[in-house]
């Protein structure tokens, strides 16, 4: 009814993507994550919060896989653009940080997640 490009359809995809990893489905929930990514780039834009959220999803589920140095590229990026577009500050970004430490910690590079 809403149409696939709507905010709102977007927002139902993110959801799906985020409850298959919380019941195991992680592979699922990447594969979800990555096409509803691409949408919300496509109609949102890249810096827009909602698409910002799904990249850390990604992220996320990405380490939950066992891909934990393409999450930490991942992150990475993110972080740069989470500080450019919500500052160093933002709640957003302070998480983001944290699951980048989190993963450089699970890879032996404890000095770099300090």
């Amino acid at each position: 009814m809403l149409g696939p490009d709507h905010p709102d359809t977007l927002l139902n995809r993110n959801n799906l993507a985020s409850w298959l990893g919380e019941v195991g489905r992680v592979e699922n929930a990447i594969e979800h994550s990555t096409a509803v990514l691409a949408d919300r780039v496509r109609v949102l834009g890249p810096g827009h919060l909602h698409t910002l959220g799904t990249r850390n999803n990604l992220a996320f589920y990405l380490g939950e896989a066992g891909q934990v140095e393409q999450a930490i590229e991942q992150l990475t990026v993110l972080l740069a653009d989470r500080i450019r577009v919500l500052g160093p500050d933002h709640p957003d970004t302070l998480g983001t940080r944290t699951d980048l430490a989190d993963s450089l910690g699970k890879v032996g590079q404890g000095e770099q997640a300090i």
